[in-house]
């Protein structure tokens, strides 16, 4: 990782380049899909095709990210410009896939929407054992888990998210921007980041990781830093996105922005944004935008920076899917932080909500260099159990809305009908305990909020729960505290809506709230800091 200093002919590409770019970094969590889709019915697979259609270069909104067909090297093929469905047709082919079966609804009066009983929940009661080694030893010790982590670290790259490729082009980080601004009532430094990933070898594919960095000013000395996933930007940083006025998350939009719309009075008791409660507690924080690394849909994934491994052509079975590539994507972050001193690198946390809890979840799965995570309602996909029948299923994420997060092997677990015949949920060689797991001893807080609110059956709260209750003995294996439950995965229940679990390293609870974190923030700080040994530094003198 190499950082380079501003230059003015780069500043202004990247400034431009975030213009068009930036509203990711802005967009509150809380706009994300928070309910679960609708009956569809069953779509034909696109035609056969020996070579689908090459198509002029489609906006970036239909595809994902487009390239410079001038660029392309002399003698390699342009990026495939596919659809959804036909890179997701392509991945059943290369499979020997010759139907999925389809997800459930979250219309629960379609003939195929979820289950949401509790009787018929658990198919596959029994799940793969955290501390068993492949040839049937126990894990007894913190160095036998020093074998057992990288099993199952090779069934998720093989099976679930996909491998990192082992040569993936360095990230070159350039500050493209600095202000002095207030969070609240305390001065930040605000930096705007543009991580070139070098691209010689396809030129035609650029990939510019964007991120936000916002330090107190009134603070002596390293402080941690929060990284969020598509979470909030700093005004005059980068150009607010466009709110449709009126329209769903508008009201929302505008207070990530920094400011309330007119007429807007956010209600009495709330709590003030996330940014503001880290400023205030002496926290930095760190905004990337996830569509900046990789395309969140199907069509981009001979684009971004799987696209750009790949020279624009489609992935194999065991490629990476975006979840990882995201997660990839804040690791290069975290190099950049390692390099300011103004930042405590040991100290650095992961944050994401719905699919980016998903992403937070697998980068602290991966990246030990990270301190803490706070994974919300992040659901199949993330903390849920792959093996419950409950709300969104394994077929939701082997469908074409939502296959790319992970590897294409992980459609072998949808398949109905396939050269190797039938697989489901039950086969997968791990489950979303051992993504927790994963993250032991390190500091994981599992956040999600309640139904009534807009956090959706769909999400599968008490599937989550059980998820961490099976990872608890590996925390207490490398000896951190878990959640103070017994391990009966299979009979323990999740405390009541707003008990906290916060006495150990592995942390739960459920807030009163709705599809965000928000209201878990003000608990998990003081969380964080009690185990980082954290102490609220005394300021400077001004914003007090």
């Amino acid at each position: 990782m190499r950082v380079r200093p501003p230059a003015s002919a780069r500043v202004t590409m990247c400034a431009a380049l975030m213009a068009l770019a930036a509203g990711a970094l802005t967009v509150p969590r809380e706009t994300l899909l928070a309910q679960p889709p609708q009956a569809v019915p069953p779509q034909p697979p696109p035609p056969a095709a020996a070579t689908p259609p090459q198509q002029p270069v489609p906006p970036a909104a239909q595809t994902g990210a487009p390239f410079d067909p001038a660029k392309v090297p002399p003698g390699l093929p342009a990026p495939k410009m596919w659809t959804a469905a036909e890179d997701h047709q392509n991945m059943m082919d290369q499979l020997g896939i010759k139907a999925l079966r389809p997800g459930p609804s979250g219309n629960e009066q379609a003939p195929n929407h979820a289950n949401y009983d509790e009787a018929t929940a658990n198919p596959y009661p029994n799940l793969p054992d955290v501390l068993t080694l492949k040839n049937g030893r126990k894990v007894t010790s913190p160095a036998m888990w020093n074998q057992r982590r990288p099993e199952i670290l090779e069934d998720f790259d093989r099976e679930v998210l996909g491998r990192v490729p082992k040569e993936v082009p360095q990230v070159t980080w350039t500050v493209a921007n600095s202000i002095d601004a207030k969070v609240g009532d305390h001065p930040v430094i605000g930096k705007l980041l543009v991580g070139h990933v070098e691209n010689s070898a396809f030129p035609a594919i650029d990939v510019d990781i964007q991120m936000q960095l916002v330090l107190p000013a009134d603070v002596k000395g390293p402080v941690p830093v929060m990284m969020m996933f598509g979470g909030r930007g700093l005004p005059g940083l980068a150009p607010p996105p466009p709110a449709r006025p009126g329209g769903p998350g508008a009201a929302a939009a505008a207070l990530g922005r920094g400011g309330p719309p007119a007429g807007f009075a956010p209600p009495a008791a709330s709590d003030p944004p996330a940014t503001e409660q880290l400023i205030a507690a002496g926290w930095g924080y760190a905004s990337i935008n996830p569509g900046s690394i990789q395309a969140d849909n199907g069509a981009g994934m001979t684009r971004g920076v799987i696209g750009l491994v790949n020279k624009g052509q489609p992935r194999k079975p065991d490629d990476w899917g975006s979840l990882r590539a995201w997660a990839w994507g804040a690791s290069r972050g975290l190099d950049y932080l390692e390099t300011d001193k103004m930042v405590d690198a040991k100290k650095v946390g992961i944050e994401g909500v719905s699919r980016y809890g998903k992403a937070a979840l697998v980068t602290m799965a991966y990246d030990t260099r990270f301190a803490v995570v706070l994974v919300g309602s992040s659901g199949e996909g993330g903390a849920k159990l792959h093996r419950r029948n409950w709300g969104e299923a394994v077929e939701n994420l082997t469908g074409r809305g939502e296959y790319h997060w992970m590897a294409g092997n992980f459609l072998k677990y949808g398949t109905a009908e396939s050269t190797f015949g039938s697989k489901n949920a039950g086969d997968i060689p791990v489950d979303a305990h051992q993504l927790i797991a994963l993250c032991a001893p390190r500091l994981t807080f599992i956040s999600y909020g309640v139904p009534e609110k807009g956090d959706a059956k769909w999400l599968d709260h008490q599937g989550s729960f059980m998820a961490a209750i099976a990872a608890q003995p590996v925390f207490r294996l490398l000896g951190a505290k878990d959640l103070g439950r017994s391990d009966d995965y299979k009979t323990e229940k999740m405390p009541d809506v707003n008990v906290s679990l916060l006495d150990g390293q592995l942390a739960w609870r459920q807030h009163d709230g709705g599809h965000t974190d928000g209201p878990n923030w003000k608990y998990f700080i003081p969380w964080a800091d009690r185990f980082l040994k954290h102490t609220p530094p005394e300021r400077n003198g001004a914003g007090k």
